[in-house]
């Protein structure tokens, strides 16, 4: 079995983690993790989105984050942006990377953007179009690839179906989304081989939340197939508000533990990524979400 060597990181806290927080996270206070994150050696951080405040009120103030930073040279910073007017905000805010999405249920599909999984990558087709004709690259997210909180179990060929369609439009990247986190091993494994008829290994990542504990399991069944690419989130932040009960992503800090006790480099600082998770679970005032980081804290305070 060969390992992957090295994998990249993506820290999604800064988006996918604070959208669904209660109270309002102020841009200095977004600002700061950003910074504590390259920091801490994370050369691939999604910052924001550019959606409709109405619907998403924690990401009103997209611009001001994308300004107010500090960007350092051979970071890649992305954004999710839904539709034109997303995209033509990000184009204005200087963005490396947009990333668009579509679930592999028909279900989700609808309650989440109102339409169907064809329609969802008809509305992208322009917005991907767009971007690349600008020199921006496009990175699409598959969500509910293992499960949906409305149909249950997905077939693996609904994901390869997403791709496919995904690629279609131009998408230059997949990542494989378990948002319910119902996902175990095999299953995943499954889901990785459907995205692979559609892509290259090296254009495909992880995804996984924690909602049942298998996060970390599902990262290294899918290290064993080969992947080197995934979406973590800082102290375990965010959840999904169309999955009723969705725990958060699975932690920067623990996926980066585990690989770095496997020999395979990340390139990220694991004392300084500690720092930047207290740093945010601080201002929200809780624990981060992260085995890993909580016992390093125990550590320190003992």
């Amino acid at each position: 079995m060969s390992l992957p060597t090295r994998v990249k990181i993506v820290d999604v806290g800064p988006r996918d983690g604070l959208q669904n927080e209660k109270q309002p996270v102020p841009a200095a206070v977004k600002i700061g993790l950003v910074h504590r994150l390259q920091e801490a050696g994370l050369r691939e951080i999604e910052v924001t989105s550019f959606v409709s405040p109405k619907w998403v009120p924690q990401m009103a103030d997209a611009a001001e984050v994308l300004a107010g930073m500090e960007r350092r040279p051979g970071v890649r910073y992305s954004v999710l942006t839904p539709n034109m007017k997303g995209f033509e905000g990000a184009l204005a805010a200087g963005v490396d990377e947009i990333v668009v999405f579509a679930a592999a249920s028909e279900a989700f599909s609808q309650k989440n953007i109102n339409c169907s999984i064809a329609e969802s990558i008809e509305r992208f087709a322009p917005v991907v179009e767009a971007a690349r004709a600008n020199g921006i690259y496009v990175r699409g997210a598959m969500s509910c690839v293992v499960g949906c909180p409305y149909e249950g179990d997905v077939a693996p060929e609904r994901v390869g179906y997403l791709a496919g369609l995904m690629k279609g439009i131009g998408v230059q990247h997949v990542g494989m989304a378990d948002t319910i986190g119902v996902g175990t091993p095999r299953k995943v494994q499954r889901v990785v081989e459907e995205t692979l008829k559609h892509y290259e290994l090296d254009d495909i990542s992880g995804h996984f939340h924690d909602t049942y504990g298998q996060a970390l399991a599902n990262t290294l069944a899918s290290l064993e197939m080969g992947v080197w690419q995934y979406d973590t989130s800082i102290a375990g932040l965010g959840g999904c508000p169309y999955a009723k009960g969705a725990t958060g992503n699975v932690a920067t800090e623990d996926v980066v533990y585990m690989l770095h006790g496997m020999d395979i480099d990340t390139g990220i600082d694991f004392e300084k990524l500690v720092d930047a998770g207290a740093y945010i679970s601080d201002f929200l005032q809780r624990k981060p979400n992260s085995r890993a980081a909580t016992a390093m804290l125990n550590k320190r305070a003992g």
